[in-house]
């Protein structure tokens, strides 16, 4: 992790080098001098590639810009005639224009003028810009490692899209509950046979605490504006999930048994969460199956009852999800990439970093709008170090959000896990 070098090192170092970024994407030749040794940039703590090598010269680090600008989500307009670079981006909720000229150390920004450490350059096509004074104004704390030769960039805070799984252990947390924008109470699942249920062993409705209430619970997030989810479990451990899937009957009377639910407890949407599919059927078959319920329970559901789906990720063994029909058929695809250690491992290990990054581009290349995307992050396996890893990603791919499983974790390390959260999202 480069943290801890974010805020002791911008001081000497970071002075004395001063970083720059490239505007545009095409590739020039180079003196080789300005390619080696290799430069690395990690943003939030997880490397970023480029389609040039970062180079130094002269003092001056430069990265490619396009690349940096559309993972801080920065819109980027280029004025060839003028020589103008116009920086349009958000800090800690408020829009912020930047406007520079190539070859002026003078910078606009909202309108005032403002110093920059070294002028914006042109050279073999590309326009180069100071990236310590640049970034500064979009809240991006800039880093430099010599030893390393690394550039460590941490995003500003976020506004996304921010859910939670409520389980029966959250409890505690309910006063983190306005801190979301959507629940999902997971209350109720498919059991192992076949039958919807809000009262198995594991997923229940759970009893009242005085005049707490489920339904009020519910009631409560949804009078503040927070969508409540009912989420329904299944697993195909043994084939159940698929039974149910490939019978009319019995996937009519679950069918039936969520949309009861839902209007019963006041739910304002469902998640389905079906596990399992894929790993030892046929996962093409497995696919229509999954997609015809979904069609089917979207049919049955309220105009005004969102759909939802929490789906393995695609680099994991389970293939019976057909990622493309489901986020047309869904409001949003809430894409579980965990469990990717082995099993048994210890929690608070957190994911790999390079495995969440491939399932994210994978559902996206799969044809999931990043506008319907959730990066589902279990909080089992997070630290309160790792976790703005995994929402550095979400805020890299510019996603609908992130989905925390589940609410009553927020609260290890001392409320450290929930601080760093704040710090690197909020709801929007």
């Amino acid at each position: 992790m480069q943290k801890n070098m974010l805020h002791t090192r911008i001081g000497k170092t970071a002075a004395a080098t001063i970083l720059a970024i490239s505007l545009l994407g095409t590739t020039a030749n180079l003196n080789d001098a300005y390619a080696a040794p290799a430069i690395s940039v990690l943003l939030d703590d997880v490397p970023m590639k480029f389609d040039a090598a970062p180079l130094i010269d002269k003092g001056v680090t430069y990265v490619p810009f396009r690349t940096v600008g559309e993972a801080l989500g920065i819109s980027i307009t280029w004025n060839s005639k003028a020589q103008t670079v116009k920086a349009i981006g958000k800090v800690k909720g408020q829009a912020t224009e930047v406007l520079l000229q190539v070859g002026s150390t003078t910078a606009t920004v909202n309108g005032e003028k403002v110093k920059l450490a070294a002028p914006p350059v042109q050279r073999e096509g590309r326009v180069l810009i100071p990236l310590s004074s640049f970034s500064s104004q979009f809240g991006v704390n800039v880093g430099w490692n010599q030893s390393t030769r690394t550039v460590s960039l941490v995003s500003p805070q976020r506004e996304m899209h921010l859910r939670a799984f409520y389980a029966l252990q959250s409890y505690k947390e309910i006063d983190l509950v306005p801190s979301m924008n959507s629940v999902a109470f997971g209350w109720s699942r498919i059991d192992r046979e076949g039958q919807f249920t809000l009262q198995g062993d594991e997923y229940q409705i759970p009893a009242a605490a005085g005049d707490v209430t489920p339904q009020s619970i519910v009631a409560d997030a949804a009078k503040q504006s927070i969508k409540p989810y009912l989420m329904v479990y299944s697993l195909d451990g043994n084939g159940e999930l698929t039974k149910v899937l490939s019978d009319s009957s019995m996937r009519q009377k679950s069918i039936e048994g969520i949309t009861a639910a839902i209007a019963e407890n006041g739910f304002g949407g469902v998640v389905l969460d079906f596990e399992g599919l894929g790993f030892k059927l046929d996962a093409v078959e497995q696919q229509k199956l999954l997609n015809n319920y979904v069609k089917q329970l979207k049919d049955s559901l309220p105009k005004d009852i969102a759909l939802s789906l929490a789906v393995p990720p695609l680099n994991s063994a389970y293939k019976g999800y057909d990622y493309k029909t489901l986020a047309l058929l869904a409001d949003d695809i809430i894409i579980m990439a965990y469990q990717y250690n082995p099993v048994g491992t210890k929690s608070q290990v957190p994911e790999p970093n390079s495995l969440v990054d491939q399932a994210i581009q994978l559902a996206l290349n799969a044809g999931v709008s990043k506008q319907k995307l959730l990066l589902g992050i279990s909080l089992n396996s997070e630290t309160s170090s790792s976790i703005d890893d995994k929402l550095g990603l979400a805020k890299r791919y510019d996603l609908k959000g992130a989905a925390f499983w589940r609410l009553g974790l927020f609260r290890t390390y001392n409320n450290q896990m929930e601080d760093a959260v704040n710090a690197s999202v909020i709801k929007e």
